[in-house]
């Protein structure tokens, strides 16, 4: 079963189970894979491309969620938070830190990067190869302390 196909089926069960929280959340999904799937004038997306969907609404959600919590707004904050957990679930398991790390020193390695020019080959080469996984605002710190130190 594909990824468009699990969200269709998860929409329809928690239309069923009158999940509202979770409803909107794949409805707003579903809205962006239709429209994705017109502009590319195709029938179906690839997992990938549809896993790039909802990394996209994840971290609008974390962004929305910050600025809700800067500024006070915690009823709007913990419902960002609930939409944040259903997205999550069709995410793949992200890297730890430490694993992270371990990628990042690979890839320097690899590319032979020794400064702060070579920071956008480093994020590239790290993002590529563990699409979906990877949180981008902790690879690009822990990038540019490898890369500065």
């Amino acid at each position: 079963m594909s990824l468009s196909q699990k969200i269709d089926k998860d929409y329809i069960e928690a239309y069923k189970a009158k999940a509202t929280v979770k409803v909107a959340v794949l409805r707003h999904l579903k809205t962006a894979i239709k429209n994705r799937m017109i502009e590319e004038k195709a029938d179906s997306l690839p997992d990938d491309v549809v896993m790039d969907l909802i990394a996209k609404q994840v971290k609008q959600r974390r962004d929305s969620f910050d600025q809700y919590t800067k500024a006070g707004r915690d009823d709007l904050a913990k419902t960002e938070a609930e939409e944040l957990a259903e997205l999550e679930q069709y995410l793949p398991k992200g890297l730890s830190e430490e694993e992270l790390t371990e990628a990042i020193d690979a890839a320097i390695a690899e590319l032979g990067a020794s400064g702060m020019q070579d920071m956008g080959k480093v994020m590239q080469a790290v993002m590529a190869a563990h699409k979906g996984r990877v949180d981008g605002k902790m690879a690009s710190t822990l990038v540019k302390s490898r890369l500065s130190a």
